[in-house]
């Protein structure tokens, strides 16, 4: 099942819903009023079979009649990893880790498919990275490798954008990571049982069209199981909560010449099975000025 938030276009009140998207992606078919994705992941975690199934009985929604937000716009936690493809530390001139590198992003840097990315006017050095996402579905402490994928609701695509002056200059990342609009996510959460093996998964981005990373998942170095083991062994993972799980190489920093985004960009960031997330870029306005 592919699970989205969305907005009606026709709702002046632009109120969030849940709804899943129909085989074919050209309808969605709308769950309860009121109820967001992790409301929804939490109460999948006590009745495991609701994230199998469509919503019965609510409205269907043809797929051009709605605008599709971030499928969870308020996880408790977002805990990114860092240099976890070999070639993308090497690009970026680091070692390769002996055990995560980990950052956080927060609700502030979410945005939805289609929605800008603001770059912030002392940034200079704006750079993209596509990424797989894991949610999670069920509080996971002290989980084993073996169990580790029973704890994953579903899976959808992050851009970790990054202001590489910012996290190369200032000895940590998050300032630099964590930025307003600097987590574009979605445009769906596949579920688990959709993606029985997220190791296999072509993903890439296009920046105005022209392919800049093209990868597999099977060159992650830590892999999903490993990195719920990892982080739940001191920190308590909850329904809602995303881990995105790194970037392959091509990023902006690591071409020659290196590429920065700009006014007026294009990313397309797709995972096999999970689809295209699609973002513009835009200079934030200082006040007083065009």
């Amino acid at each position: 099942m592919k699970w989205v938030q969305f907005i009606e276009r026709a709702d002046p009140a632009r109120k969030l819903r849940l709804g899943a998207l129909s085989g074919d992606g050209s309808f969605v078919y709308a769950a309860e009023d009121g109820l967001t994705m992790k409301e929804f992941i939490s109460r999948c975690e006590k009745e495991p079979a609701l994230a199998s199934r469509a919503p019965e009985g609510g409205s269907r929604y043809p797929i051009e009649e709605v605008r599709l937000a971030a499928p969870i716009h308020d996880p408790e936690k977002m805990i990114f990893i860092g240099l976890n493809y070999v070639d993308h530390a090497s690009e970026s001139k680091m070692a390769i880790p002996k055990v995560p590198v980990l950052f956080p992003k927060f609700p502030n840097s979410i945005v939805g498919p289609e929605d800008d990315v603001v770059i912030p006017a002392e940034v200079k050095e704006c750079d993209y990275e596509v990424e797989l996402a894991v949610v999670i579905g069920k509080t996971a402490k002290n989980v084993s490798r073996e169990e580790a994928l029973d704890y994953v609701f579903g899976y959808t695509i992050v851009n970790d954008v990054s202001a590489r002056d910012l996290q190369l200059t200032e000895g940590q990342w998050t300032r630099g990571k964590a930025i307003d609009t600097f987590a574009p996510m979605g445009p769906v959460i596949v579920t688990r049982d959709e993606l029985a093996d997220p190791h296999v998964l072509d993903l890439s981005l296009a920046l105005n069209g022209e392919k800049l990373q093209d990868s597999n998942t099977r060159h992650l170095i830590f892999d999903v199981p490993y990195l719920i083991s990892f982080l739940s062994r001191t920190i308590t993972l909850s329904p809602g909560d995303v881990i995105s799980t790194g970037t392959p190489p091509g990023v902006g920093m690591g071409r020659d010449p290196q590429v920065w985004l700009q006014e007026g960009d294009v990313t397309e960031a797709y995972v096999q099975g999970i689809g295209t997330l699609r973002n513009g870029y835009v200079r934030e306005r200082t006040p007083g000025k065009a």
